[in-house]
């Protein structure tokens, strides 16, 4: 049994079931679509929301260097990430990268981490996308009826209907096929960049140095507790994390690290590239690249337009134009808001459906999910079931406690791949990399050190919700995906035809 559980799957055989006509994905991808998909989840709420509350909470000015230790993390995992796409160009991302090192059991338990963490997000989002467009109808003289907002009604009843009709549109978009999607994704992300340019370009007109003054404020450390809500590090080791100061800026990159989640998804359409072992390395690099550069332009900028004490937690960009009296810029940075997060759930919901589906063709999940549609050449089976189920949670459930067990499934995901990395490096060195991490070991290693820091600094409720997660999948795995494993069942080989006779 112990050998079953780390049974690995080898690459040649999880490249030649891509081959296979029911189960083949369209392969119309180029490395520009992958770096607008990458842009198109990156950017979202992390950096219209998470800028002013770690400025004001956590490292003052300082935290544009808060965006770029973020950044150096997800850089090196991007560099893991890329070399995995670029060798094993498969749908599903880590969980295959996993399952051709790791084995069987960690490819489960990392498959299954990730249909939550997609999922989670893609509910969080289209939540949060709900508010966004409330408002603006709210200021058109337009007032959905409360028990239609996800607000209980007068009958203890709300349903978010924008977040639902929302998930379930993308959905549709999704079926239709994937160069759909990146056409609607590329306009979308247009729109975004250029109201982040706005804010960095018309920004600084209103820069005043003495708003940077201290760049790092003096630290304040948080007296330490017992509650749940602590970090991790803080019931382990005894220590709080700080308020200001050089550690500041190190909790402060454990809170903006959810503005970096999904550069990863980037690698789970390596399967629908053209050429994904020279685009889809360029794809997640290029992503990372540009949108630390833009995050870490806008975090300077609006700390320069209004000193970090009196930033806003919840609108700190649309605000600090409020308050230098430009509110027209304002508008329209909740406009490319609003319609940026249309990207985020379109991608994270196209992660959990390539992860999905490269779970069901392996036989950890029914096959029945596995079969691609005949003309649109995508698995629309697991896209429709998986769109209604996150539209459903959608509606009913705010999640914002929740939304922390995005960040940690993500950072689990990284761990995961850093370290499968150096085990393929030394299982297979005869593969074929078209782009190979460097410095091995000695990258992976530190990128699961700087993972796992930026773990310990989550809540350790976080963790706690995540290892139920962890034992239902456990439960599911041994009930039902062990013994359906296609591992578990090998195809029957052919007979040989027979000899022709000796004339």
């Amino acid at each position: 049994m112990g050998s079953s559980l780390f049974r690995t799957k080898n690459v040649e055989q999880s490249i030649r079931d891509t081959e296979e006509p029911e189960h083949a994905l369209k392969k119309s991808l180029s490395a520009l679509d992958l770096t607008v998909f990458g842009v198109g989840v990156i950017i979202g709420t992390g950096i219209f929301v998470l800028t002013g509350q770690v400025a004001k909470n956590n490292a003052g000015p300082a935290v544009a260097l808060a965006f770029v230790a973020a950044g150096v993390v997800c850089a090196l995992a991007a560099l893991c990430y890329a070399e995995f796409a670029s060798t094993v160009p498969v749908a599903g991302s880590a969980y295959t990268f996993s399952y051709a090192s790791l084995g069987e059991l960690p490819a489960w338990i990392i498959g299954w981490d990730l249909v939550l963490e997609f999922a989670l997000g893609t509910a969080v989002v289209a939540v949060g996308w709900s508010g966004y467009i409330r408002s603006l109808l709210d200021n058109a003289g337009w007032h959905l009826p409360e028990y239609l907002s996800g607000r209980d009604g007068a009958h203890g009843f709300g349903f978010d209907i924008l977040a639902a009709l929302l998930v379930l549109v993308l959905t549709a978009i999704l079926v239709l096929g994937m160069k759909l999607s990146a056409r609607i994704t590329s306009l979308v992300v247009a729109i975004k960049v250029a109201v982040v340019l706005i804010v960095i370009i018309a920004g600084a007109f209103f820069v005043q140095s003495r708003n940077y003054h201290p760049f790092i404020p003096p630290a304040q450390p948080v007296p330490a507790g017992a509650s749940l809500k602590a970090p991790l590090v803080q019931l382990m080791f005894g220590w709080a994390p700080a308020n200001f100061g050089v550690m500041g800026i190190f909790t402060a990159a454990s809170v903006v690290f959810f503005a970096f989640i999904g550069f990863d998804i980037v690698a789970t359409a390596a399967e629908e590239t053209r050429n994904p072992q020279r685009d889809v390395p360029r794809g997640i690099l290029g992503s990372l690249i540009i949108c630390t550069v833009l995050y870490v332009a806008v975090s300077i900028v609006v700390t320069g337009m209004q000193n970090y004490t009196q930033l806003s937690v919840d609108a700190p960009l649309a605000d600090a134009f409020k308050s230098i009296g430009h509110p027209w810029y304002a508008g329209v940075i909740s406009f490319g808001a609003a319609i940026g997060l249309t990207t985020v759930c379109l991608i994270l919901l196209l992660g959990q459906t390539r992860v999905f589906f490269a779970m069901s063709r392996d036989g950890l999940l029914p096959r029945f999910f596995s079969r691609v549609h005949p003309r649109f050449r995508t698995p629309h089976r697991p896209t429709i079931l998986l769109g209604v189920i996150i539209a459903i949670v959608a509606g009913f459930t705010s999640l914002s406690e929740l939304a922390e067990l995005v960040n940690i499934g993500t950072l689990f995901a990284f761990v995961v791949v850093a370290i499968s990395v150096i085990i393929l490096r030394k299982t297979r060195p005869d593969l074929p990399r078209a782009f190979r991490t460097p410095w091995v070991p000695v990258v992976p290693i530190v990128s699961v050190c700087a993972t796992l820091w930026l773990m310990l600094n989550l809540p350790a409720e976080t963790w706690l919700r995540f290892a139920i997660w962890m034992v239902i999948g456990f439960a599911v795995y041994f009930l039902y995906g062990r013994s359906h494993s296609r591992l578990a069942r090998p195809e029957q080989p052919t007979k040989p035809e027979p000899a022709p006779p000796v004339s």
